[in-house]
C-alpha cells in the first residue's frame, strides 16, 4: 500500500476528502496538523455540549491507496483542481507491512477493577492476583472497562456484600460488561437491556463467553422490581429515564447511575428527587458515580 499525505486548511477538508474517496482511496483520515504544539486547538466538546469549532485550522489528511500508481495519479488529479488552492502535498510513500491485528491488540491491556477483579482481553493471560475475570475484547458496543464510568460501576459491584445484588437490571447494557460483572458477584436473575439490537447480541455473546447467566433483550424485557438497577449511559438520557429507572427499584434496592460529569451532579439529583434521593459515591477523571437506595 501507498500513503498520500496532504496539508489542508479547514475550509478545504470536505472537498479534498470527498475527492480522495472518489479517486478510490482505501481510507481517508484527518488529523490535527498542529497537535502537541502551541498552535493546537480543542475540537471535541464534552458529552452533551456542542464542539467549540467545526474543524482544525490546519489538518493533515492521510489517504491510503492500493499501489504507488494509484496514489501518484490521485496526487496529480488533486493538484489540478481549483479547490486544492491553499493545500500542500507532503509526501507519497509506501506503508511498511505490519501485523495490524497484533498492533491493534497491543493497545488493549488487562484492566484492574480491584486487585482481585480484572477485565482481560482473550489474547492476554489473567494477572496472577486475579480471582474474578471478565474476558472481553473491544467490539462494537460500549463497555470494555477502559472508561472511568465502567470501572466505577464495576468497583461498586465488587464492593457489595455477598448475596446483596439479588435480581439485577442492566439498563443500556452495551457490551453487557456490568451485567456480566454482576453475575460474577452473585447477582441472579439478571436482565440486560438496550435499544440497540447489536448491543443485545454483543451482550449475549459476551455472557456466553464468560459463562454468565443472564437474559438480554430490548428495553421491554425489563419488568417489575429489581434489588439492583444499573444504568451507565449519559446525563441527558438518565434525566429522561428517571421515573422509569426508579420504578424498577425494589424496596431496599439500589440504583446505580454513571455516564455523569462532575458538574452535572446537581442536575441529576434534581431530576431524581421526586422519586429517589441520589448522591455521589465515586469519582474518577471528572466523571462521577451516583447511587441511591429505596427505603426498605
Amino acid at each position: 500500500m501507498f500513503e498520500l499525505r496532504l496539508l489542508v486548511p479547514e475550509t478545504r477538508i470536505e472537498s479534498v476528502s470527498d475527492a480522495l474517496e472518489a479517486l478510490d482511496a482505501l481510507s481517508v483520515s484527518v488529523e490535527d496538523a498542529d497537535a502537541q504544539t502551541d498552535a493546537e486547538q480543542a475540537l471535541f466538546g464534552e458529552p452533551g455540549m456542542p464542539p467549540p469549532k467545526d474543524g482544525w485550522q490546519r489538518s493533515r489528511v492521510i489517504a491510503l491507496f492500493a499501489d504507488e500508481a494509484a496514489a501518484r495519479e490521485a496526487a496529480v488529479l488533486l493538484g489540478a483542481q481549483d479547490f486544492f488552492e491553499g493545500c500542500e502535498m507532503l509526501e507519497c510513500a509506501p506503508v511498511a507491512d505490519q501485523d495490524w491485528v497484533r498492533l491493534t491488540q497491543s493497545q488493549f491491556a488487562p484492566v484492574e477493577i480491584t486487585p482481585a477483579f480484572w477485565i482481560v482481553p482473550t489474547w492476554h493471560e489473567p494477572p496472577a492476583a486475579a480471582r474474578q475475570v471478565i474476558r472481553l475484547d473491544p467490539g462494537l458496543a460500549f463497555g470494555t472497562g477502559t472508561h472511568p464510568t465502567t470501572r466505577m460501576c464495576l468497583r461498586w459491584i465488587a464492593q457489595q456484600p455477598a448475596g446483596a445484588l439479588g435480581r439485577t437490571l442492566d439498563y443500556g447494557c452495551g457490551s453487557g460488561i456490568l451485567a456480566i460483572g454482576a453475575a460474577l458477584h452473585g447477582a441472579e436473575p439478571i436482565d440486560a437491556v438496550d435499544i440497540d439490537e447489536a448491543a443485545v447480541e454483543s451482550t449475549r455473546l459476551n455472557a456466553e463467553a464468560n459463562q454468565a447467566r443472564l437474559q438480554a433483550g430490548l428495553p421491554d424485557r425489563a419488568q417489575g422490581a429489581y434489588a439492583t438497577v444499573l444504568a451507565n449511559i449519559l446525563a441527558t438520557p438518565l434525566k429522561v429515564l428517571a421515573p422509569l429507572l426508579c420504578s424498577h427499584v425494589a424496596s431496599g434496592g439500589a440504583l446505580v447511575l454513571a455516564g455523569i460529569l462532575s458538574r452535572q451532579a446537581e442536575e441529576l439529583q434534581a431530576a431524581y428527587a421526586p422519586y429517589l434521593a441520589i448522591e455521589v459515591a465515586d469519582e474518577e477523571d471528572g466523571w462521577i458515580l451516583m447511587t441511591g437506595r429505596r427505603p426498605g
